[in-house]
């Protein structure tokens, strides 16, 4: 039996809008479970997430929750 991880968490904001951005970027902010401008989630960091985070960091502010 495999030990679950202990996963750190991050907290994402968005900071700019998705207008004319790619349908690929705006569906990676979506799936975080941001939907509108300046609010903020706390989501694991789990590989799947900071992926997504990577895809629309321009779109994104991150901070490392304590």
């Amino acid at each position: 039996m495999a030990k679950a991880k202990k996963v750190g968490q991050v907290k994402v904001t968005q900071i700019k809008s998705t207008n004319k951005s790619l349908a690929n970027h705006k569906a990676c902010v979506r799936g975080l479970g941001i939907r509108k401008m300046h609010q903020s989630r706390v989501v694991d960091a789990t590989p799947e997430n900071l992926g997504m985070i990577n895809a629309a960091i321009h779109l994104l502010k991150v901070e490392e929750v304590k």
